[in-house]
């Protein structure tokens, strides 16, 4: 019983971190020591496990899949996610340069974190550095504001979102704001929207099933590259999450298409204040992090 107290906490700091752009789930289950069950858990879900489950033999397909521990940590994660959307939503609303500022720090200082994985900073892994920075930054200054609200993307977000897990560095939300689904989810969450949710958490089930086993794959064969192109995407993806920009283009309910990034000026200096201040609070919460946490794993 204490143990599964336990792996529920630790199933909420996930839930925490999931919902948080720049903070990683897959970073906290490594924190907490749990990262590699977890990865085998999910790998478990497969073939044989799906042959099982047509026998109608259930116990022994929840022993397969390590039912109980999967279990466990998602009802933590969900339990934590159901409590803070609300508090993130209204935050959005009525801090926006503060909220953003910090997601804005969260995201530098993750960079940072992840590049120290890298074992060899060559230029090849630099030009994989380049190309992720690139590629991130063309979509977020050339893609619409908003994306589609078609069931196909809000399956295919929560599919590429939760595969976020298995890579620290990454976390699921960071995802949904670059498809810009983010605050569309949350909305959800709030409003217990069935249609949307039931579609967006079949994609996270489907992402779990295959994405993640070709993410895993990358990881264990291409960790630098990979890690590389990863750094360079989160830091071209900087600009999705610029609170200072101009609106270009509305739609008919005179909503934002298409927006671009400006300097803000000093008529904005009360916001750049917020906006700069919490973003160092971001970086220095990350640095606590890696200073007090994830280096005593990595030496364990």
């Amino acid at each position: 019983m204490n143990s599964k107290i336990s792996l529920f906490f630790k199933g909420m700091l996930m839930g925490i971190a999931e919902i948080i752009p720049g903070v990683s789930g897959g970073t906290l289950a490594f924190i907490t020591g749990i990262y590699q069950e977890l990865i085998n858990s999910i790998k478990s879900i497969n073939v044989e496990s799906i042959r099982v489950l047509t026998k109608f033999q259930f116990e022994k397909f929840w022993r397969h899949i390590n039912g109980s521990f999967l279990l466990t940590l998602l009802t933590g994660m969900i339990t934590s996610i159901l409590l803070l959307s609300r508090l993130i939503t209204f935050l959005l609303n009525n801090f926006n340069f503060q909220i953003w500022g910090f997601f804005f720090g969260l995201i530098i200082s993750s960079a940072f974190l992840i590049s120290k994985s890298i074992s060899d900073f060559n230029f090849q892994n630099f030009c994989w550095l380049f190309l992720g920075l690139f590629v991130s930054g063309y979509i977020s200054l050339v893609a619409p504001s908003s994306s589609p609200n078609s069931s196909f993307f809000i399956f295919l977000s929560g599919a590429i979102a939760i595969s976020a897990m298995i890579l620290p560095g990454i976390s699921g939300s960071f995802i949904l704001v670059f498809l810009s689904k983010y605050e569309f989810i949350l909305n959800a969450l709030n409003n217990f929207d069935i249609n949307i949710l039931s579609v967006f958490i079949s994609g996270c089930i489907f992402g779990l099933i295959t994405f993640s086993r070709l993410l895993s794959y990358l990881f264990k064969n291409f960790n630098d590259i990979l890690i590389s192109t990863l750094v360079g995407f989160l830091l071209g993806s900087l600009i999705k999450i610029w609170p200072f920009y101009e609106v270009v283009e509305y739609d008919l309910n005179n909503d934002p298409i298409y927006t671009t990034p400006v300097f803000p000026t000093s008529e904005l200096l009360s916001e750049i204040v917020y906006f700069t201040l919490f973003s160092l609070i971001g970086i220095f919460i990350m640095w606590v992090l890696e200073k007090k946490f994830i280096g005593i794993s990595k030496s364990n």
